[in-house]
């Protein structure tokens, strides 16, 4: 079976267009069948868009950017972003959105996790975990996260409450010296974990 997490979807191509207003700003996302969220924004990730912490000066790392939502959106409140996907369509996608949106202080990247990084260091990691790839994928992107951070440096993630978070914040708590509650509502929680 065909996950949004494969390397290459087996589902036949299809997209949709959708229009967003985020954090006082519209955009407009091309979606794809293969590509998590098919069709629309999903209420987690809206959730992470609208409470994620963003500073004008910083690098930040969208972690498996999916279509790109995360890093697009964070590429208007921050110096420069760099998104990532193992799925070579979300890969190809979220390039067509950065046009789209005019995005020029974005880049994206293919690779598994954190190899597209390898040896850089990011203000913040964001990312809407793919949950149902597995507790070991979840664990890999927490407790890898700190030595991709500067000092201080914020792991941000969302997840459903009845879907691993009480095991994310067990493993933030391992992993960071501070961890935070920064949004919770619609079944979903946003923490993030302090370098």
């Amino acid at each position: 079976m065909s996950h949004y997490y494969s390397e290459e979807p087996s589902t036949p191509l299809k997209t949709k267009t959708i229009e967003v207003c985020l954090r006082g700003q519209c955009f407009k996302f091309i979606t794809a069948s293969g590509v998590f969220s098919f069709g629309k924004l999903d209420r987690g990730t809206e959730l992470l868009i609208e409470s994620m912490v963003l500073n004008d000066n910083w690098r930040v790392l969208d972690l498996g950017c999916g279509y790109g939502a995360i890093g697009i959106v964070a590429s208007r409140f921050v110096d420069h972003v760099v998104m990532t996907d193992v799925n070579r369509r979300a890969v190809a996608i979220a390039k067509k959105n950065l046009k789209i949106n005019g995005v020029r202080n974005a880049e994206v990247r293919w690779g598994n996790l954190y190899e597209p990084v390898r040896g850089e260091k990011f203000d913040a990691i964001i990312t809407n975990p793919p949950v149902h790839a597995g507790k070991d994928i979840l664990r890999e992107i927490v407790i890898n996260a700190p030595r991709h951070l500067n000092d201080g440096g914020l792991l941000q993630l969302v997840v459903r409450t009845k879907q691993g978070a009480n095991y994310i914040k067990a493993l933030l708590e391992e992993s960071f010296t501070e961890v935070r509650e920064l949004a919770k509502g619609s079944g979903y929680r946003v923490y993030a974990g302090i370098a």
